[in-house]
């Protein structure tokens, strides 16, 4: 019986168990440390046993079952408070308990506004911590409803699943639908927020019910430090929009009668579906100059959460192994939606470009798992929160959408939600679905796609006579497992100062090889470009033919189309990870046509690459005297388009400088008012040493000088944020050791500590860390912390920067250990990231 860390068999065997109809929890937040929470649950047992009911609480006060009291001395939060004897019959449960409220973003969170003073609660339940704050069944399929009241000052606002009353200190709501325990949600404190209507249609289907008007109240909320810059008029916008295409293409109206987004601080992700009562984290209310990108990937997320209120929250996952059909499905819907309701009409490029990425890096893992994958326990599930499960899962759901059509695609999504509305289902539920209303066996590609692991790559192999006529033309496909693909074939030519695609051929691949008829009997000269996977429409790697690769390199600043354009980016980003382009091959393509890149969210993406290959993957001598990316990157900061400029900045300050840019920041903290670009610079001062005309400990001084003075400017959550960075930035031996300890001792909270690493490890810190220690700590830190925090400081504290054999002999060494399962995949992903390093040095200098 393991509470805290779940089993799949011991969540079959409880809901096998049992059926739980409502909570009654009641929270008196008066506390400044602890808070109270008192649980009342109803549950029927079906078949007699023994079992437990989840807390992770710091003392249990009473426990009741039926009137009855129960022993607490023996509690331990591991195992939950144990239910035995258990009759055929309807249970009542009391559980009173005192509980710590959190730092560290898992389930109630609670954080101090420097500028108000005032506290600031949210709660974050997903996977499964929502026993951090009630008793409860904290599982997916034991769905139940809830009387909810908070003991709050009087001051206070109180946000959660469904709408509010007040009686003196006392708030309350009801939640009448079924829910599972981690969408459940509390935001208290002085928020404050503006609120709107949508009034929209839900549009008729052959298979669903006639068209009726449905209308929502919508409401933001933030701090009032931000709600200057908060712009809720562009936020209503794009979520009016994702309500507009929702409504349009799943056929079901949205179920849980308002929907309110809240901006929290320290949160741990972009955002929780809570139903009805969405958290966001709160850098997404932009208080200086935020790039394009950051408005593209906020308008994202928003689109993200709001598809799960459908496809995770009115129909849930059964066990958390469909974990990845849950997230792959909202990235899917955000990314479409996105594309096809709002100004970001380019989403599909961005996705290319970003999610798979993150996707292709994480399959090359030696961690790599299959996107339908080993959900044993709960620990394993959070170790899979990874590109697999959110960008190759999405990928995949493209490839399907376009494998069984478009309307037959959301012709199958619709029947999903009308079967399975407030209960759970499972992917074999949709497929099922899918199969339905596109007449398709599925099977094989289920198989295929998802319990598989691996990306394959696809090239185009071209044979020509004397004359150069095309005589055969091939698809290929390589990779372990040989898949079935929907691909489109692009051929392009280069017309003016363009190059535009001439050709679209597409078709169904599978197996090794698949003939391209219409390529043969061509003129190869006639053909400057062949584009496998063009529209990216499969999950793939891309293998060009020489001349394919060599017109690339040439000429990649003037494709037209956006899509095609990053896919050429992809392609040689890929081809550099994998050793087959030089690093520095790759910095100077970037350095010579970001300039001419028009998609801003491509852009800051290939500017972090080519830094990325200059600081990791490039000959350390090579790259410590080269300055061509610098240089790039300080013409874009002189733009004069703002957007283009925020982009380059951004990138300039984290290169290692060189004189021209240090003029740049020294001007830039001169005359500019924005507090994040003024952030920026200091930091990127600091840790050159360039900020004043000292050195040794006196350098030192005057960084915390200018911190205090910039922090006095700025004194606001970010502004305190960005000093700690800068603080750590400092490079001294002395400071970073003092950071160093003081991240290893664990006591810092999730924000801080973020802050704190990105300070620890900025350009120009590699020597003066001690590297070897963290060998020696790893442990420590693994099993004293929460498994958000201790991910977060093993994974910032491997020594990445420290590339050679040594570090990966200790990493090896360390890994020959008995090691916890998490500790080891964090380990083993960071170490295979630095052999990949060590080995494309290697090509760099040859």
């Amino acid at each position: 019986m393991t509470s805290i860390n779940l089993t799949r068999e011991e969540a079959q065997q409880r809901s096998g168990m049992l059926e739980v109809s409502h909570y009654d929890v009641a929270l008196d937040l008066t506390g400044e440390e602890f808070f109270t929470s008192t649980t009342v649950v109803k549950f029927r047992v079906k078949k007699a046993g023994s079992t437990f009911i989840d807390l992770r609480g710091d003392e249990l006060l009473e426990v009741r079952l039926n009137g009855a009291p129960l022993p607490t001395s023996a509690y331990d939060p591991t195992y939950g408070i144990p239910l035995s004897g258990l009759q055929v019959a309807e249970y009542e449960l009391k559980v009173v308990a005192k509980i710590r409220y959190s730092r560290t973003g898992e389930g109630l969170h609670r954080f101090v506004d420097p500028v108000d003073g005032e506290a600031y609660l949210y709660t974050q339940f997903e996977t499964a911590d929502a026993k951090r704050v009630f008793a409860c069944f904290d599982q997916p399929d034991l769905k139940a409803t809830y009387s909810l009241a908070f003991e709050v000052p009087e001051h206070w606002t109180v946000i959660t699943n469904s709408p509010t009353t007040r009686s003196g200190n006392t708030v309350r709501a009801t939640v009448d639908y079924p829910l599972s325990t981690y969408l459940v949600a509390l935001c208290a404190g002085p928020y404050v927020g503006v609120t709107d209507t949508w009034t929209g249609t839900l549009t008729e289907h052959p298979e669903g019910s006639p068209a009726k008007s449905v209308e929502v109240p919508l409401g933001i909320y933030c701090r009032p430090s931000l709600l200057e810059s908060l712009d809720a008029e562009r936020l209503f916008t794009e979520t009016k929009q994702g309500f507009d295409f929702y409504h349009r293409n799943f056929g079901f109206a949205y179920p849980f009668g308002k929907y309110d987004q809240i901006f929290v601080p320290e949160f741990n992700a972009g955002a929780m579906e809570n139903a009805g009562c969405v958290t966001i984290r709160d850098e997404y209310v932009f208080t200086s100059q935020a790039s394009h990108y950051n408005y593209e990937r906020r308008a994202d997320t928003i689109l993200h959460e709001l598809a799960h209120m459908w496809f995770g929250d009115l129909v849930t996952m059964q066990w958390w192994d469909d974990l990845w059909l849950n997230e792959s499905f909202a990235t899917w819907s955000a990314a479409i939606s996105q594309a096809e309701e709002t100004e970001y009409d380019t989403a599909w490029v961005t996705f290319a470009n970003v999610e798979k990425a993150w996707a292709y890096q994480q399959d090359q893992l030696p961690t790599t798992h299959p996107i339908s994958t080993d959900a044993s326990d709960i620990e394993t599930v959070e170790q899979n929160f990874d590109g697999i499960t959110y960008a190759k899962g999405a990928s995949v759901l493209k490839q399907l959408q376009a494998y069984v059509g478009r309307e037959n695609f959301f012709a199958g999504v619709r029947r999903h939600f009308q079967e399975h509305q407030w209960s759970n289902a499972t992917f074999g539920d949709l497929l099922r679905h899918l199969e339905e209303a596109s007449g398709r066996d599925l099977s094989f590609w289920a198989q295929q796609w998802l319990k598989t692991t691996g990306v394959n790559t696809l090239g185009v192999a071209l044979a020509t006579d004397e004359s150069g006529t095309i005589t055969q033309a091939y698809l290929t496909q390589r990779g372990d497992t040989l898949r079935t693909h929907r691909i489109a074939v692009g051929v392009y030519a280069l017309q003016g100062e363009k190059v535009v695609r001439t050709e679209r051929i597409e078709m169904d691949i599978d197996g090794a090889s698949t003939e391209i008829p219409e390529l043969v009997g061509r003129q190869l000269a006639d053909i400057d470009f062949v584009l496998p996977n063009d529209d990216d429409l499969t999950y793939c790697l891309i293998e060009l033919d020489a001349g394919s690769l060599q017109f690339l390199l040439e000429n990649v600043d003037k494709f037209e189309d956006p899509m095609a354009r990053t896919l050429c980016w992809s392609t040689a980003w890929e081809m550099t990870r994998a050793g087959s382009m030089r690093a520095r091959d790759f910095v100077a393509l970037v350095a010579r046509g970001a300039a001419a890149e028009t998609e801003l969210a491509v852009l800051e993406r290939i500017l972090t690459q080519a830094a990325t290959a200059q600081s990791t993957y490039a000959d350390p001598e090579w790259a410590k005297e080269d300055t061509q990316l610098a240089r790039a990157l300080l013409d874009g900061a002189r733009s004069d388009s703002a957007e283009r400029s925020i982009v380059f900045t951004q990138a300039l300050a984290g290169v290692k400088l060189h004189d021209a840019s240090r003029t740049f920041f020294q001007d830039l903290l001169e005359s500019s008012s924005d507090a994040g670009l003024r952030w920026k610079a200091l930091t990127a001062l600091i840790a050159d040493g360039s900020l004043a005309d000292v050195t040794g400990p006196e350098a030192a001084g005057a960084a915390m000088t200018a911190v205090a003075e910039e922090l006095n400017r700025d004194n606001t959550a970010t502004g305190y944020q960005a000093s700690l960075k800068a603080l750590a930035a400092v490079n001294t031996e002395d400071n970073k050791r003092a950071v160093w300890d003081e991240i290893v001792a664990g006591e810092l909270g999730n924000r801080d500590l973020e802050s704190k690493l990105a300070g620890l490890t900025f350009v120009g810190s590699d020597e003066l860390l001690p590297s070897a220690e963290f060998f020696d700590v790893a442990e420590k830190i693994w099993s004293a912390q929460s498994n958000e925090i201790a991910l977060t400081t093993v994974t910032g504290l491997f020594p990445r920067w420290d590339i050679n054999q040594e570090t990966l002999d200790r990493a090896d060494e360390f890994l020959s250990r008995d090691l916890a399962g998490g500790l080891r995949r964090a380990v083993t992903e960071q170490r295979d990231r630095l052999a990949r390093a060590l080995r494309n040095r290697a090509v760099d200098r040859g």
